[in-house]
């Protein structure tokens, strides 16, 4: 069965970067790529999309020009660079996997953008 998990979360000054990475159990190469956060009382919400070949991408306005997803199938690692990190990027940031209708979910790393 599909597993994944993220890295690469920490604490970060505000205009700094990070890189996470989404690893998988398993060959993502039929797998379609979501990365979402949720800060405390907030929902859930989308961050970034990547297609299962890598061809299509997709980003919400909050984040586009600064986020960056991508994906090696050949290291079952899909990566998202988040650059000029602002307070309110604050959150526990999940990758999701999607294919044939089935969802799977990693256990999220927590990214904390403070000075």
């Amino acid at each position: 069965q599909l597993q994944l998990a993220e890295s690469g979360g920490g604490l970060v000054q505000p205009g700094g970067s990070l890189r996470l990475s989404c690893t998988a159990s398993v060959n993502l190469d039929v797998y379609a790529i979501g990365w979402f956060r949720q800060a405390p009382g907030k929902e859930r919400e989308g961050v970034s999309c990547i297609s299962s070949r890598g061809g299509a991408t997709n980003y919400p306005v909050s984040v586009k020009g600064r986020f960056t997803i991508s994906r090696d199938n050949a290291k079952n690692t899909v990566y998202l660079q988040m650059n000029s990190l602002k307070p309110e990027d604050t959150a526990v940031y999940y990758c999701r996997a999607t294919a044939s209708l089935y969802n799977y979910w990693g256990q999220g790393t927590q990214v904390t953008v403070s000075s």
